[in-house]
């Protein structure tokens, strides 16, 4: 009897951590599905890592995670985020993930240092960037001719706001020499950078920009969250926020890539038939930081920017390519074949 009873109790015993452990390995793939932006916990897994998450310019992706529309595709896509689009890079590169939500110009960049990189889905046919002033200093600093001298925030060394700004110095007759570009993210730390005076200005998105006039610590010196805004500024459509990702895995998975643009570009079409106010309701509560008015009016700022079917625009590679050849000794001395830095093939064939 009593071997019989302690038999029984061993097994209930063995039950009982069986279930506690299938329990957390569920809680752990419910977490790991769930981190950054996570997934549906279902499906094929893509790893996508954001050059910010929380930045207007790069809505689209945890906007198409929000909708359901990766789940729809039959994809577990699992979002992460990095302060800068040049960190979304080197996980690229390094194989971390299996795509990167940055700017288009980072593809151009990689060919001239032997990686084979593509845009499949491009979101927007201008920068959304904005060059802003502080208050300090926006008597003295009113054009990109005023660089000289001055320190200047970007949210990486390396990154696209690092690149663009070095343009728009040298196109107006400075030396990228002659100025201080200063790494301070973007958020609270681009606002405290420019408030300390530890930058002059600098090029940030929404929803900061919105955030620095609310509270009037800056001024607009250059605005490029429109179209016309980026041909005055660059001298022509600049597409920027994309989904990239290496050629060779775009080419051995076909089927998975072609599931990302189908989602992709089916939040780009609601994103043309909806209100801001209606855009802004889906996304994350925390990414309004308290004020819904103040973050609804960041992505009205910024709408123009985007595409409606992730096309990329007539002649935007070309003034990519200008941009980056003005500054970038690497790319003004190389042959660029932009034919290998973006793909229509998947968003041209979504139904």
């Amino acid at each position: 009897m009593r071997k019989t009873a302690r038999h029984a109790s061993l097994a209930a015993a063995g039950l009982l951590a069986l279930s506690s452990l299938t329990a957390c390995a569920n809680d752990a793939a419910g977490s790991a599905a769930g981190s950054g932006g996570g997934g549906g916990g279902k499906g094929e897994t893509v790893k996508i890592m954001v050059g910010g998450l929380d930045k207007v310019i790069y809505m689209p992706a945890m906007l198409t995670q929000r909708l359901g529309y990766f789940q729809d595709e039959g994809l577990n896509v699992q979002l992460m985020s990095e302060p800068a689009g040049v960190q979304a890079e080197t996980a690229l590169v390094a194989g971390q993930v299996q795509g990167a939500v940055g700017f288009y110009d980072h593809t151009l960049d990689l060919q001239v240092k032997g990686k084979s990189v593509e845009s499949v889905v491009q979101f927007s046919r201008a920068p959304g960037e904005v060059e802003v002033v502080s208050d300090k200093a926006a008597g003295d600093l009113t054009s990109p001719k005023d660089f000289k001298g001055r320190k200047l925030g970007v949210t990486g060394l390396g990154s696209s706001t690092d690149f663009l700004t070095k343009y728009l110095a040298v196109k107006n007759g400075v030396d990228v020499s002659q100025f201080t570009p200063v790494a301070v993210g973007a958020g609270p730390t681009f606002i405290a950078a420019l408030q300390q005076g530890s930058i002059d200005g600098g090029m940030t998105t929404d929803p900061t920009v919105a955030t620095i006039l609310d509270k009037k610590v800056g001024k607009v010196l250059l605005d490029m969250r429109t179209p016309e805004g980026s041909q005055q500024a660059l001298g022509g459509p600049y597409p920027s926020s994309s989904l990239y990702m290496q050629t060779d895995w775009v080419n051995g998975h076909k089927d998975t890539v072609q599931k990302l643009a189908n989602a992709f570009v089916k939040t780009l079409k609601w994103m043309s038939t909806h209100s801001a106010d209606e855009i802004a309701a889906k996304m994350p509560a925390d990414y309004a930081q308290g004020d819904k008015a103040l973050y609804t009016q960041s992505v009205k700022s910024t709408l123009p920017m985007f595409t409606d079917d992730g096309v990329m625009p007539q002649g935007g590679p070309e003034t990519v390519e200008k941009v980056l050849k003005a500054f970038n000794p690497n790319i003004k001395n190389a042959n660029v074949d932009l034919s290998k830095t973006y793909t229509t093939e998947f968003v041209k064939a979504v139904k």
